[in-house]
């Protein structure tokens, strides 16, 4: 459903990268901050009959179905969305979304007679900086083991050891599996599917990534 909404001349380039990389980075961006606006609407229109009455019509459900979907809505996140959260809410909320594959900005076009307003738009920007020390035990073991590690260049060290987890300890084979999808042909075959996916690798620091 995420990728019908998804601007038509997009689609099958998208497509193409959700199918080889399943709920991976970039469709993890892509659906986390369509969850974000549409959330941000739910709980703006929390009290509003009227809107959950259109929205329950919309959706193919009834007004008290409505009101326990939403609640649950509400509740859930990027890693246990279900199907009838995207029925319920993407659906008839969602009018498009595009997104640069280099830059990631994104726009999403809301249904104007449930959230009028401009489309909402998102722009990420890389900063180079100081990092704040972190004590990364699994990256230690990672770079301990040579069994795991023993070919990785200092580029792809440096790439690995400033990814960042809101707090959560990656264990050395999350590592492993991170540097061999840096070093995946199937990802790799231009300079430009390169700039894609190393910055969908660096965004991934955005969520908190379950091991």
């Amino acid at each position: 459903m995420i990728l019908s909404k998804c601007q038509p001349d997009k689609e099958r380039q998208i497509r193409a990268i959700f199918e080889k990389q399943p709920f991976g980075e970039l469709e993890r961006l892509v659906t986390q901050k369509l969850l974000d606006v549409i959330k941000k609407v739910a709980k703006d229109e929390l009290e509003s009959e009227t809107w959950l009455h259109l929205v329950a019509r919309l959706s193919g459900r009834t007004y008290e179905q409505m009101r326990v979907t939403l609640l649950e809505f509400l509740d859930t996140d990027v890693f246990n969305i279900s199907v009838e959260n995207c029925v319920s809410f993407l659906d008839p909320l969602i009018e498009t979304w595009d997104i640069d594959l280099v830059t990631f900005a994104m726009e999403i076009v809301l249904n104007r007679r449930l959230a009028p307003g401009h489309p909402r738009k998102f722009e990420f920007v890389e900063r180079e900086g100081d990092q704040p020390s972190e004590e990364l035990p699994g990256f230690e073991r990672f770079l301990r083991d040579t069994s795991l590690s023993g070919e990785a260049s200092e580029e792809e060290i440096e790439f690995l050891k400033r990814l960042r987890f809101n707090g959560k300890q990656p264990t050395p084979l999350y590592y492993y599996r991170e540097w061999q999808n840096l070093r995946d042909p199937l990802h790799f075959r231009t300079r430009r599917q390169n700039a894609i996916l190393v910055n969908a690798e660096t965004l991934s620091l955005r969520f908190s990534t379950p091991f």
